[in-house]
């Protein structure tokens, strides 16, 4: 495909013109990113990966996609999806689900589900004080540092998704320790556009101690680092030739929050 074709204005105009999955989509100004706001020329970028958009699905669906309807419109049960919800949201004229968060500038679907996708993210902590550590993982689709989470399993709870997703990228298990839940809220998630997104609950294990932890599944790497403050985190990874994947820095930052109150 012509590069020319993956700029903005042009995948914005050309309904049949996918952009690449990271695509930053269209710019939003603040004051037009809300739903209740008109913007009868906004024309967000399709970045629809191959294998999800609606010839594909005919074919083949891939094992990580919950919802088989190639468009929102088509899924049946959206009174029950929004009240389970994390973070509530609406649907427009077409049945459409929308941003809790507003106009993302970007439309299509780079995850399993239309509308709300659940994510656990589960933050290990060891130590206390300055001597505290965290457990991060390398995540082998940004190879970024990042929170040891993950999608849930259809059916399945938040706690059994926190439990599930560090016993399988860490090793570590924390079956029989209860998690102190930080919040659940929408995840500034590379995938999100307009239609589909994640929400995630974050939860705070306490350790008095690090513990052994080998990378598994999708992630490349496990790693303690020290977490006495944002900062200190940041120049660790920094100095560790990795970066700090951005969408967490939110849920680190809670943490370290309720961490300072207990101290």
């Amino acid at each position: 495909m012509n590069e020319t074709r993956y700029t903005a204005d042009a995948v914005a105009l050309d309904p049949d013109c996918y952009a690449p999955v990271d695509h930053p989509g269209l710019t939003v100004p603040e004051d037009r990113r809300c739903w209740s706001v008109s913007w009868p020329g906004y024309a967000p970028v399709e970045i629809t990966p191959p294998e999800l958009r609606p010839a594909a699905l005919t074919r083949h669906v891939p094992n990580w996609v919950v919802d088989r309807a190639a468009t929102a419109d088509l899924v049946l049960d959206w009174e029950q999806r929004q009240a389970d919800a994390l973070i509530s949201f609406d649907l427009d004229a077409r049945g459409w689900p929308l941003h809790p968060h507003g106009r993302t500038g970007r439309t299509g679907r780079n995850l399993g589900k239309w509308g709300e996708n659940q994510a656990a993210d589960p933050i290990v902590v060891a130590g206390t004080s300055e001597q505290r550590w965290v457990l991060l993982i390398t995540r082998d689709d940004i190879e970024e540092e990042a929170i040891p989470g993950g999608m849930a399993d259809p059916g399945e709870t938040a706690p059994a998704t926190l439990r599930r997703e560090l016993r399988e990228e860490t090793g570590v298990d924390l079956a029989d320790q209860q998690p102190v839940i930080l919040g659940r809220q929408v995840v500034d998630d590379w995938r999100n556009t307009d239609h589909a997104w994640v929400a995630s609950t974050s939860a705070l294990y306490l350790l008095p101690a690090t513990v052994a932890a080998i990378a598994d599944d999708d992630a490349l790497d496990a790693t303690w680092y020290p977490f006495g403050s944002l900062d200190q985190l940041d120049a660790a990874v920094t100095e560790a030739g990795r970066t700090l994947y951005a969408a967490h820095r939110p849920l680190l930052q809670r943490a370290l929050e309720y961490l300072n109150q207990q101290s």
